[in-house]
């Protein structure tokens, strides 16, 4: 890893206010200059360029790369054959049983197919992902084995956790033992799945998940799609036990569709006390549900991230792994049609990074950042999400990887 000068890169440095309303952004060109993956000059122009690779942004946007927090690469159809989802006959189960069969059936497909998924998701400007891997019966750690594996190879262009997932249920499956194997054995958080739903015993299905988390030294990724007030009782449970074992700042929500439910007095309480809890929330942007609340979480401190769970598999036929498209639906499905609003959505999946604050300060980039970047053929920020322009290259710690 060396030096990498980009020129020509055209940075957001304010916002131009009419009515004390930013009307657009303020941009200018300029150089930037990384060393070992981390940026150490950005100026108007930058002459010492030798032994340095120059790339050429021609005037291009340059803004944070993305981080893809919830996608499944180890069960994809991605890359083979179409296929739409089978009818549902018996809810979430239908889906379950489904995968008895259907996982083994794939086994020999899931290394290429992972491997396509990964190059897709670098294209589409992500330099860190989170993927959910099945840990179940029915394949064992084989679905873990293509996990890692896969990721390996690309983890000099980007890095990387796996989550132990029990999708059959944690306690319905009887997995805790391969569970407890898998996190020995190359996945980095411990998963679980409705615990009421699933597993029919909140209590124990979460303390058993917590005891995992506990023992491997690690953090929690919990699939909650449970929805009104079962999936607010849950809420309160995981937070009751993400104070009770210390793990604040190291708990994920995904989905959290109950968020979606809850309106007035208990969302409000509902939000503080995960803010309190140090508990992030991730989700895909559903439109055929209620739509959690992002901007609301946003704005009482709960970090939120976008994720795309998949590019079509058994589950669902739909997912681009586009993530411009994705905070384009979050921006046009929470109105949010203004300059300010459309660049702060960039946060949702950059890890909470964006050029701007939202008082037009500029914060991003600055000397001593990690070289995680794109080039998008955009004026703006508000631009990229609204118009959903297309990404030139993708920039992992200083390090050209499309």
């Amino acid at each position: 890893m060396g030096r990498l000068v980009i020129k020509n890169a055209l940075l957001e440095c304010g916002f131009n206010d009419e009515f004390q309303q930013p009307t657009s952004t303020i941009t200018e060109k300029k150089d930037i200059l990384i060393e070992h993956g981390i940026i150490k000059e950005v100026s108007d122009y930058i002459q010492d360029t030798a032994d340095a690779e120059i790339l050429d942004a021609m005037g291009q946007l340059v803004l944070p790369s993305f981080k893809e927090m919830h996608i499944h690469i180890d069960k994809t159809y991605f890359g083979g054959s179409w296929k739409a989802c089978k009818p549902i006959t018996n809810g979430i189960l239908t889906r379950i049983e489904e995968e008895t069969k259907l996982l083994p059936e794939q086994l020999k497909h899931a290394p290429e197919r992972a491997d396509l998924f990964i190059q897709h998701l670098i294209k589409h400007g992500h330099t860190y992902i989170r993927s959910h891997c099945n840990i179940d019966p029915s394949i064992g750690l084989e679905n873990l084995k293509v996990t890692v594996n896969a990721l390996e190879k690309y983890k000099d262009q980007i890095s990387y956790d796996i989550v132990a997932f029990p999708q059959h249920g944690l306690l319905r499956s009887e997995v805790e033992p391969l569970m407890r194997e898998a996190m020995s054995s190359g996945a980095t958080l411990v998963g679980g799945v409705d615990p009421a739903t699933i597993d029919k015993n909140i209590d124990k299905s979460l303390e058993t998940m917590f005891d995992i988390a506990l023992e491997a030294n690690t953090g929690l990724d919990l699939h909650l799609h449970d929805p009104d007030t079962l999936g607010e009782f849950t809420f309160y449970k995981l937070i009751e036990l993400t104070h009770k074992h210390g793990l604040e700042g190291n708990v994920t929500i995904s989905h959290a569709i109950a968020l979606g439910d809850l309106h007035g007095e208990p969302l409000s309480n509902m939000l503080k006390a995960i803010k309190k809890a140090g508990i992030d929330i991730t989700t895909t942007i559903p439109i055929n549900r209620p739509t959690i609340p992002v901007i609301a979480l946003d704005q009482a401190g709960v970090s939120v991230s976008v994720g795309h769970d998949s590019l079509t598999d058994h589950w669902s036929p739909f997912g681009s792994g586009d993530t411009i498209e994705k905070l384009s639906i979050l921006a046009e499905r929470f109105r949010l049609s203004d300059e300010r609003s459309l660049s702060q959505a960039w946060k949702y999946a950059s890890g909470g990074i964006t050029p701007l604050d939202k008082a037009g300060n500029q914060v991003w980039p600055k000397i001593g950042d990690v070289a995680n970047m794109l080039i998008v053929d955009a004026g703006c920020s508000a631009e990229t999400v609204a118009r959903r322009k297309p990404i030139t290259h993708t920039i992992a710690e200083g390090k050209v990887i499309n």
